[in-house]
């Protein structure tokens, strides 16, 4: 074992509060596993909540694991130590169940590293019954799970609360701690939401399309994806406190689950739908137990302006409250004056140009975005961020002018305070209406943002800031990836580009990222019962885009 590398993990958990510490025997031994850095994993509201959840169980055993810094990361190489959990430093490998939770498709090649620091084959058919079970769970797990599925035994699909204590019966009661790993797998498969992957053989046609997919062992044709009807029944609470955390100087709490608005582009406005909403006073009895940490409290929900006990909430005395992101409206510049000295609040207008907002469906106006940022800017606020995506399906040289013009009328309207003006890239996400629709080359990207860049630049309290084109694309191949993919995650883990990668293994990333699809193409989520048909996406997008045409 490295003296360095027990030694940071001990210093970690000395700056924690609220950490769990269990005596292995005679319960199951799961090791949550976040697929990026501490600081990431633990300002995730869900995966706290996860480990809540499970440790609340007396008869299973739970801690954390993370992808190593890049330091810590020379030294288990260096070293030769197998990656081990933070809170008793036992190996991964040691464990009876691996449970990842992904959330972003660019910390797919990272779950490989994860387990090949912990000593464990990549692929699920490699490994045997002295082995642990590894799963997937996280919004990537219900959005499309395939170019990770080669990788797991089992894949939660849907919201963990709804699931996660049946698979957890069904795990005690199978034996599965004593090797019978098949009888597990056939009766998780009957868990709604619980996807084996190894119960689904595909077969592809010459063009590279999926041409046909058979469930075998008495596996449903389509998993349906789970939700939980009631937010406040089982919330997720975070149990941990650290500085070391991305947002350490608060603590979270959930005020709405899932999107009304439901733009076209957005995975979470369809995967978490349908909307829910906590009630005021239980929100409220959260925010006073978060509250009497005395750390700020950051509220979680994508449409906090529509949160119907909003001045409920806020009205709570001594309690400092954070809202990172607000809904142009009117609505939202109300909720801002209830936030005592928040310095920075960010709105999403997404598109420069009237017609384009409407063709993604956001329902908001060049009015509503001018009048709450003045507003906001006007009340004090430090920062106001604006975010907009580049390269929408439909956008034009005109597009992208507009989002300069009206980032110069938002500063015309108020000298106060900066602005913050970030551009990302349009990734067609599964589940939604714009999953068939192609990405921008790189090259056309870089050249929009250069425009955005170009058009700003002189202008007083305006930054820019973009992400990268080349990242963005990799997220695209990963969204739209099939179980082909997980081949090019192997070689990307190898080392080298993910371009190199994918056509190392035969793939051609344009084919998956750069064509228009046909309604009639089999997507590699189609298994999904995500609650909505693909036609009716289909519909909702041929709708919206048609008056672009």
């Amino acid at each position: 074992m490295s003296r360095r590398l027990v030694n940071n993990a001990l210093r970690l958990l000395a700056l924690e509060t609220g950490t769990v510490h269990k005596e292995p025997g005679g319960k199951v031994r799961v090791c949550l596993v976040y697929p990026n850095e501490y600081p990431i994993a633990m300002s995730s509201l869900g995966f706290q909540g996860v480990y809540a959840m499970l440790n609340k169980r007396s008869d299973v055993f739970c801690e954390r694991a993370f992808l190593p810094t890049a330091q810590d990361m020379a030294e288990h190489e260096r070293t030769g130590v197998g990656l081990f959990s933070l809170e008793s430093q036992t190996p991964l490998a040691s464990f009876d169940i691996i449970a990842f939770s992904v959330s972003f498709e660019n910390d797919f090649p990272n779950v490989l590293r994860v387990l090949g620091l912990a000593g464990i084959p990549f692929r699920s058919d490699a490994r045997d019954t002295e082995h642990p079970l590894v799963v997937l769970g996280g919004v990537c797990a219900f959005s499309n799970p395939e170019p990770l599925a080669e990788f797991f035994d089992v894949v939660f699909v849907g919201e963990a609360e709804e699931m996660l204590q049946e698979f957890m019966d069904v795990f005690l009661a199978s034996d599965a701690q004593h090797h019978a790993r098949e009888d597990l797998l056939g009766k998780a498969k009957d868990i709604e939401g619980v996807y084996v992957p190894a119960f689904y053989e595909l077969e592809y046609a010459p063009d590279g399309h999926i041409s046909q997919r058979r469930a075998i062992r008495g596996a449903p044709e389509r998993v349906k994806r789970r939700f939980v009807s009631d937010i406040a029944a089982q919330p997720l609470v975070p149990l941990i406190i650290t500085p070391e955390a991305e947002f350490s100087s608060m603590l979270l709490a959930e005020a709405m689950r899932g999107c009304p608005w439901n733009c076209n582009f957005c995975l979470a406005g369809h995967v978490y739908n349908p909307p829910r909403i906590k009630p005021g006073e239980a929100l409220c009895e959260e925010v006073a137990r978060a509250a009497s940490t005395g750390l700020k409290v950051g509220l979680i929900g994508p449409s906090l302006s529509d949160y119907p006990y909003r001045e409920m909430v806020l009205g709570q005395e001594g309690v400092s409250f954070s809202i990172t992101s607000l809904r142009a409206s009117p609505k939202s510049a109300e909720l801002a004056a209830l936030l005592k000295g928040h310095r920075s609040i960010s709105i999403a207008p997404e598109a420069g140009s009237e017609r384009l907002r409407r063709a993604i469906n956001k329902k908001i106006t060049r009015q509503d975005i001018l009048e709450t940022s003045q507003r906001l800017l006007e009340g004090g606020l430090k920062s106001l961020r604006l975010y907009f995506m580049l390269g929408l399906p439909g956008e034009e040289a005109k597009d992208v002018e507009a989002i300069v013009e009206l980032v110069r009328e938002v500063r015309s309207a108020s000298k106060a305070g900066k602005i913050a003006l970030t551009l990302s890239v349009f990734v067609p996400k599964p589940h939604t209406p714009f999953q068939w629709q192609p990405m921008l080359e790189a090259s056309e990207v870089r050249k929009r943002i250069k425009l955005v860049q170009d058009g700003l630049r002189g202008h007083g309290g305006v930054s820019v800031s973009a992400e990268s084109p080349r990242l963005a694309l990799l997220q695209g191949f990963l969204a739209q990836g099939d179980r082909r993919v997980s081949q090019a995650l192997e070689l990307m883990v190898a080392g080298g580009s993910w371009e190199r990668a994918a056509k190392a293994a035969g793939l051609d990333p344009a084919w998956y990222i750069s064509r228009e699809k046909p309604l009639e193409e089999p997507r590699p989520w189609d298994f999904i019962d995500s609650g909505i048909e693909s036609e009716a996406l289909w519909k909702r997008s041929e709708e919206s885009l048609s008056a672009l045409r």
